[in-house]
């Protein structure tokens, strides 16, 4: 008898609550009162309801159902957690692509022969219950079906492969993955309007680390302030090991530097709304040519210029992907005591405190609040730990 493979052949699996219409349908009364026009009992309605299911839980009210394919691991190479239960069975006359852009129902996938596609997702990948918000996002490796349509191209997604390297947060308690399968993060600021947001950069950083992917911190507009307040925050940064650069879209300062940075790698954008992220992609690849925006006096924010993550090819070789301003992000599958070992300042201290499960919130003997107090770790960083141990992981 041959062998299965591992992981392979019929899995029973959960799919979502409207995988399909509801059995039992509403305004009952309406359609009793119209069909006693037509009928002289009027109870026809009832026939077509479903009043019970058989215990074997195969009968038309449950979520479980059979799909062909094979299970992903539990934690992939980077250690972070797969994303689909499954990866159903696809015919092997589909093409290979990568999604560029996700808009809605429809998603742009480049074939591996540079043709672009408009393409909608297999009804069994959107219906398979899973904790992320959405199913296919910019930058996801897809194996899709042409369409055949002579006017345009047009496809279908069979299948989404494993993820590595994604940028996710958490949204109304599930999983928002903003990009996936890139080597390295721009972590953008502004130095002034709107204001520079060093938690927000430290919850990045903790989102990188998690996910493998490498960060450069970049802080832009530094022509509206005086650079020499900003180095104490960078040196704190770069002691860490962590890329920085200062840059200016406006002038020009630092793009030489910062572009080299990008040359044959995949990497994403990301930072608040209007710290100058298009723009910026714009100095480093000219033919980019990226819609920007303005920022409001008043509110110092800027406006969602940018609606949606694109992957997009740079001009000396990589790609980077653009994606809309962040004004809160909830970091995902991260829980309260885990946050210090993704602290590099942090970490080397946890072990030398008098109790092994010191939290480094109030205990006495702790190292990392002696390191504090002694100047040797930045009391901000401690701060900023504080906040998310404190619980803001999901606020």
């Amino acid at each position: 008898m041959a062998k299965k493979k591992p992981g392979g052949g019929k899995i029973r699996i959960n799919f979502r609550k409207n995988r399909q219409a509801r059995t039992r349908q509403g305004n009952l009364a309406r359609q009793c009162d119209a069909q006693a026009l037509e009928s002289e009992e009027g109870f026809d309605v009832f026939d077509t309801t479903v009043s019970s299911e058989r215990l074997s839980g195969r009968g038309s009210l449950t979520r479980r159902r059979t799909v062909v394919g094979q299970r992903l691991a539990e934690e992939n190479a980077s250690g972070e957690r797969g994303d689909f239960v499954v990866l159903p069975e696809v015919s092997r006359q589909t093409l290979k692509g990568r999604v560029r852009v996700v808009y809605g129902l429809h998603s742009t996938v480049e074939a591996e022969d540079g043709r672009l596609f408009t393409c909608v997702t297999r009804r069994v990948l959107k219906t398979i219950a899973t904790e992320q918000r959405q199913v296919v996002v910019a930058g996801d490796r897809v194996h899709f079906r042409d369409a055949m349509n002579p006017d345009q191209n047009e496809g279908i997604i069979e299948l989404v492969e494993p993820r590595f390297g994604s940028i996710s947060r958490t949204s109304r308690r599930r999983k928002h993955i903003i990009v996936t399968n890139v080597d390295q993060a721009v972590i953008v600021a502004s130095a002034a309007m709107p204001a520079l947001k060093p938690n927000l950069i430290d919850r990045i950083l903790v989102t990188c680390d998690r996910a493998g992917i490498a960060p450069i911190i970049c802080i832009n507009k530094i022509d509206l302030v005086d650079p020499a307040p900003l180095m104490p925050l960078v040196g704190v940064y770069a002691q860490m090991g962590y890329k920085t650069a200062l840059v200016s879209t406006k002038t020009g300062f630092g793009i030489d530097t910062l572009r080299p940075f990008f040359r044959d790698k995949e990497t994403v954008i990301v930072g608040q709304s209007g710290v100058g992220k298009s723009s910026l992609l714009n100095a480093v690849d000219e033919g980019l040519s990226l819609r920007v925006g303005v920022i409001n006096a008043d509110t110092q924010k800027g406006t969602h210029t940018t609606t949606a993550a694109e992957l997009l090819r740079l001009s000396f070789g990589g790609w980077v992907v653009d994606t809309p301003g962040i004004r809160q992000f909830a970091l995902w599958d991260i829980i309260p005591e885990e946050v210090i070992g993704f602290y590099r300042d942090l970490r080397p201290y946890e072990n030398l405190c008098h109790y092994p499960d010191c939290t480094h919130t109030h205990e006495h003997g702790c190292a990392v609040k002696d390191a504090v107090a002694d100047g040797r770790l930045d009391t901000r960083r401690y701060e900023s730990y504080l906040a998310l141990r404190a619980g803001e992981l999901e606020t």
